[in-house]
């Protein structure tokens, strides 16, 4: 049988295995994180800058991300993996899953969805792990199966002394498998490394979990997110607020409050946000002969002017410089 940690050695650059990136674009940020399929949005203003080191280990997953703006990141992890992160000093509110969360919080559940709202100057630490190896190193620990609540998404508290163990733990143990990655082809250091990391984090969990709130926090996200997807289903023609709390069957403050609640802001500038997003997209994709009002325009921006000071107010650019840069030929 092969050695799945010599293969990555012969290939040292094989994506997903172990990297340290310096990033300036929040899609390209998003895509360098193989294996996961994670969409970025933009939401506060500033020009991004991403930093990102990983390891892929067998059946584990260490990373290290630090992030300029704020943002919400939503995705997939896997239908077989468990995630488990937590903010290193986080300079603003963090939401996790439609809540506001506490700064010393573990967050942790499964890897089908993750939805993450996260301020400027973030600093994250995170570790996924596969259901088969998770599952055998719980049972050897609790002699019981995994806990169910791995399957929803969860805030846990763990002791301050717990959570500043954990963040130095983790950076440290991410350090060493980067240079381990480099000059060793035995698994055998990675394998005791990953163990070690793993155990570290399922420690630091609290004894007891408590889960009584998790059927009301999905309400109010359920209504926040079909309002943003009305919001967003004719981005030309973006319907008022008033017609979104008509067709969510809420009052337009309750609306207000519960994207306040899951997101950190309101439905005005989240749908602003989104839309000054598109045409980003738009203009970075746009084929020959296409112009900034045609982009725009597909996005509901109808008063030119406006909207380029919209646009450079969010992203420190014009647009028109936007999209000169995507049509510059590539070095």
């Amino acid at each position: 049988m092969s050695d799945p940690f010599a293969e990555a050695h012969e290939d040292a650059e094989a994506p997903g295995w172990a990297q340290s990136l310096l990033t300036f674009d929040m899609d390209a940020h998003a895509a360098a994180q193989a294996g996961w399929v994670l969409h970025y949005e933009q939401l506060s203003s500033g020009r991004f800058r991403g930093e990102l080191s990983l390891v892929q280990l067998d059946g584990v997953r260490l990373t290290e991300e630090k992030t300029s703006l704020a943002l919400r990141q939503r995705g997939r992890l896997g239908e077989q993996v468990y995630g488990f992160a937590m903010s290193v000093a986080p300079t603003a509110d963090v939401y996790f899953d439609g809540r506001k969360v506490h700064m010393d919080a573990i967050l942790c559940g499964s890897g089908r969805e993750i939805d993450f709202i996260t301020p400027p100057q973030h600093h994250l630490i995170a570790l996924t792990v596969e259901r088969g190896l998770l599952n055998r190193l719980w049972e050897h620990m609790y002699q019981k199966p995994l806990a169910t609540w791995l399957e929803r998404q969860v805030e846990l508290l763990p002791t301050p002394e717990s959570a500043a163990a954990l963040r130095s733990k983790h950076q440290q143990a991410l350090k060493e498998a980067l240079a381990l990655a480099q000059h060793f082809t035995d698994a055998s250091p990675l394998n005791q490394l990953r163990d070690d990391i793993l155990i570290e984090w399922i420690e630091a969990l609290p004894p007891s979990v408590d889960i009584s709130d998790l059927d009301s926090l999905a309400r109010r996200k359920r209504m926040v997110d079909k309002a943003c997807e009305l919001m967003m289903a004719n981005p030309d023609e973006p319907p008022s607020i008033l017609e979104v709390c008509s067709r969510v069957g809420a009052s337009r403050r309750k609306l207000n409050y519960c994207f306040q609640d899951v997101l950190g802001i309101s439905p005005t500038q989240y749908l602003r946000a989104l839309r000054l997003n598109g045409v980003r997209r738009g203009l970075r994709e746009a084929g020959p002969g296409a112009t900034v009002q045609d982009v725009a325009a597909r996005w509901g921006f109808w008063h030119l002017g406006q909207f380029s000071l919209d646009y450079k107010k969010h992203f420190f650019e014009l647009p028109s410089e936007t999209l000169a840069r995507a049509r510059k030929p590539r070095q």
